[in-house]
Formats: C-alpha cells, sequence, structure tokens
C-alpha cells in the first residue's frame, strides 16, 4: 500500500468502555500519519471524559469533535468528515465489532481497485436477529430508491476517498444520509470481506425509531418514489371508482328494485378519505423537509473541537 494519510472517524454514542481501547489499538497498528476524529452525539454517560483522555493521550493524531446534542449517526458522521484531512477516510462504529486491523483492507482495495467508496461485508454477522432483520429491509429500501446494486450490503464500516468527502461535505441539508450521498455522486465501488466480531460490552444503539428515522431520510431527502407511488396510487383508486360506478349502473339498469348502498358508500368514503390523507402526509413531509432546509436547520452543532 502506497503511503497515504488515513482518516479513522467513530460517531461516539454512550462508549465509555470501548472507545479509549479503540482508540490506543488503532494507534498501534495503523500506519502514520494517521487521524483519529472522534464525534460525542451528545453521550449520557462517561464518553466526553474518556474522549477527552484520548486526545491528550495522543495529540498529534485524535481530534475529539464535542457535539452541543445528540443530532443522529449520519449527523455525527458528517461532523466527523468536516474535520478529516486524509487521504482516505474510513467510517467505523465505537462498539469494537470492526477489528481495526481490517480498515488496512478497506484503504487497500480503495487505492488498488481505484474506488472511491469500498464498502465491507460479513461473512458470518454477529448481530442479534432484530438488527439483521433491519439491515435487510434497509438494503432492500436502499435498492429501490438509491438504486444500489442489489448484492451490495451497505455496512457502516467503509472506506471513501477525498474526492468523494469533499463532495458528500457540500450538503448542509438537515437530513444527511451519508449512502445517499455517496450513490447519488458515484458508482465507482469495490466490496471487501472482513471479520466481524461479537459485542463484548455495552448494549447496542440501533432501535426501531432509529431504522423509521433513517427509512424516511431515504424515501424523502432522496427519492421521489414516494410521490409517484401516491400519484399511481390516485389514478388506480379513480379507475376503481369508474369502474365500481359502471357496476352500479349496470346493476341499477337491470334490478331497479334494489335499494341504494349505504353500505357501499361508506366504503368509498372510507377508502379515498384514507388514499387523500396519505397523499396529504406525503405532500406535508416533503413541504415540511424543504421548511426546515431554507430556515436552515442544522445537521449538527460543535460545541468546541479539541485537537493538538
Amino acid at each position: 500500500m502506497q503511503s497515504v494519510k488515513i482518516s479513522i472517524v467513530i460517531p461516539v454514542y454512550n462508549s465509555e468502555k470501548t472507545i479509549r481501547p479503540l482508540v490506543d489499538r488503532l494507534v498501534n497498528i495503523l500506519p502514520a500519519p494517521l487521524e483519529i476524529v472522534l464525534v460525542n452525539d451528545g453521550s449520557k454517560d462517561a464518553s466526553d471524559e474518556v474522549c477527552r483522555k484520548a486526545q491528550v493521550a495522543h495529540p498529534s493524531v485524535v481530534t475529539y469533535v464535542e457535539l452541543s446534542k445528540n443530532y443522529g449517526e449520519h449527523c455525527a458522521v458528517m461532523a466527523g468528515l468536516n474535520q478529516s484531512t486524509g487521504d482516505y477516510v474510513v467510517i467505523m462504529d465505537d462498539d469494537f465489532q470492526n477489528p481495526p486491523e481490517e480498515a488496512l483492507k478497506l484503504v487497500d482495495a480503495a487505492q488498488k481497485g481505484g474506488h472511491d467508496v469500498v464498502y465491507s461485508y460479513y461473512n458470518e454477522k454477529k448481530h442479534h436477529f432484530f438488527r439483521n432483520l433491519g439491515s435487510k429491509f434497509n438494503g432492500a429500501v436502499a435498492t429501490l430508491l438509491l438504486k444500489k446494486p442489489k448484492d451490495l450490503y451497505l455496512s457502516s464500516f467503509k472506506c471513501i476517498n477525498r474526492f468523494l468527502v469533499n463532495e458528500i461535505i457540500k450538503y448542509d441539508g438537515p437530513y444527511p444520509y451519508v449512502d445517499g450521498l455517496i450513490f447519488r455522486i458515484t458508482d465507482k465501488y469495490g466490496v471487501v470481506e472482513v471479520q466481524h466480531d461479537a459485542r463484548h460490552t455495552g448494549e447496542s444503539n440501533y432501535t426501531l425509531t432509529k431504522l423509521v428515522r433513517l427509512w424516511m431520510n431515504m424515501f424523502f431527502n432522496f427519492s421521489l418514489l414516494p410521490l409517484r407511488v401516491a400519484t399511481m396510487l390516485g389514478a388506480g383508486l379513480s379507475g376503481f371508482a369508474l369502474l365500481y360506478m359502471v357496476w352500479i349502473s349496470i346493476c341499477k339498469l337491470f334490478r331497479p328494485e334494489l335499494p341504494p348502498g349505504w353500505s357501499e358508500t361508506v366504503v368509498l368514503i372510507a377508502l379515498f378519505s384514507g388514499a387523500q390523507l396519505i397523499m396529504l402526509g406525503l405532500l406535508g413531509e416533503y413541504v415540511g423537509r424543504i421548511f426546515l432546509s431554507q430556515n436552515k436547520t442544522p445537521q449538527f452543532c460543535i460545541r468546541k473541537v479539541h485537537k493538538e
């Protein structure tokens, strides 16, 4: 591997037990020049103190970014990318499930293959069932909305080159989705198999609420598909109503004694009212996000940057 500067961006959330050993191990095994950017995303434990001590222990390597509150993983990653200076930037989690040694595989693959981004994949994942199921669904949604290749696993452990970093950080909207930004910019990607270890301490921060937010970011920030689905749904229901009207007319023509259909009327009203509310909700979500973007709602707010 040619000599390049590697930046490691790590979003930190409630990781007081893992973040210092992770930093020490990265410093010991990765070649210089090395940069580690820790982004504390409003942790509720002692992560702030641990990150400060890690920066003091490795002042020439570690940059500690302290956010003012919890903004979410992708906003924290964007904050880290904005602070990074390396030729290649490796994004990794703070839970030690990605062995630090594997970072070199990603960088090496990006160099040799000329890729803008290299994703990792695992022969055996050590996540629990719910997270694996959520990851599969997330991948299916990304394939549909972002035109992601079907065989590509969107791992949070990935390497991106400086060109792609510079393009990604141009996005300043309040709802970033890093993988969506990546595929909006490039199709030069690679994949590398890496080891995935079991979590040794702490609990996963992966929740259903965060997963829903991620899906909504994909739906409303990087695709017009929901609006197109709503249009097709409206056209389909209009066609159904027309056919239903024809059917009622034929029934009345051949059986004039039939009483007026109260139940059918109620069903149709409920059906069309529900469809209208769905469409209004979709439009409202898009308009609301446009409003927040125009209102300059920040991706993140940095309280302080600790560096040499």
